[in-house]
């Protein structure tokens, strides 16, 4: 029990020390090359409120910081979308990841070598995805929308895993090989604009495993997935900086609220409402995907 404790909590003083580096990194780049961080902050605020609220709960964030930014025509340029929706999410994922990673007990073989192979994912998504045209990644993230809103309609119909056995911590054997895999191809996509909660959650419950013991692992998942990935598209000027500090400071501030309060809370309603608003997204990123000279 010593040597798992102290690995969990060397994670936790890991996420700590990421999460600073990548304010850093954001202070850096407004001091530096004077970024509009703090443009539309109030706007800002209020959608990494509602998204990361959402997102710690399990719902997920892409899909409704995608909507929320199209309708606020809050970023001029959808090719920096994909980049812009992990680094921007990247500091409050990582004080949700602080939040659960002792939370549940989930076996640290399992734990370490998906999030491992999620991150080396997100390394090499990075670099597939980094001379796309604006059509591309339009259509691409109306694919990746449109799984999302799929999965989110069979866990809302179906459960899947509500009834699996608590006692169960992690993957083992063949199982967890294809965990590796399936995480590695989670890493990649979500560079693309998928998400990963309702994916790992659906794996999870599909391997036997309760989708509560899942949310420490797509949660530490997520945290670094965005991490990484948000260093290189920074370097690779991917992301749009608009606002970057209101959306991050609110969703902190959501998943604090979310994760003191609300985690118990029935989230039906609220899935309903986000498949209707990923839907007109998904029709507005291939309407836009169509126009010429775009």
């Amino acid at each position: 029990m010593f040597p798992e404790n102290f690995i969990l909590y060397s994670i936790q003083i890991l996420l700590v020390v990421v999460m600073i580096a990548m304010i850093i990194v954001v202070i850096r780049s407004y001091l530096l090359h004077r970024k509009p961080i703090f443009k539309r902050f109030g706007l800002g605020m209020l959608i990494g409120f509602i998204t990361d609220f959402g997102d710690t709960l399990g719902i997920g964030s892409f899909a409704t910081t995608t909507a929320a930014f199209r309708m606020t025509h809050y970023i001029d340029d959808d090719r920096k979308l994909p980049g812009t929706l992990n680094a921007v999410h990247a500091i409050p994922v990582m004080f949700q990841a602080l939040f659960f990673i002792t939370a549940v007990k989930v076996e640290l073989t399992t734990l370490l070598p998906m999030t491992t192979a999620a991150v080396i994912g997100a390394y090499v998504g990075t670099h597939v995805t980094k001379k796309w045209h604006a059509p591309t990644v339009q259509r691409v993230m109306a694919v990746a929308l449109l799984i999302a809103v799929i999965i989110m309609v069979v866990r809302m119909i179906t459960t899947p895993g509500s009834n699996n056995s608590m006692g169960v911590h992690g993957l083992h054997g063949w199982w967890l090989i294809l965990g590796i895999v399936f995480n590695f191809g989670i890493g990649v996509l979500m560079t693309m604009g998928l998400g990963n909660y309702a994916p790992e959650l659906i794996f999870f419950s599909l391997m036997g495993v309760n989708p509560i013991v899942a949310f420490p692992v797509m949660m530490l998942d997520a945290a670094l997935i965005m991490l990484t990935t948000a260093l290189n598209v920074i370097k690779m000027d991917r992301v749009s900086w608009r606002g970057f500090a209101g959306v991050a400071i609110g969703g902190v501030l959501g998943v604090i609220v979310a994760a003191k309060f609300f985690t118990s809370m029935n989230v039906d309603l609220l899935n309903k409402l986000i498949v209707i608003v990923a839907l007109w997204t998904i029709f507005g990123l291939v309407r836009d995907s169509m126009k010429k000279n775009v």
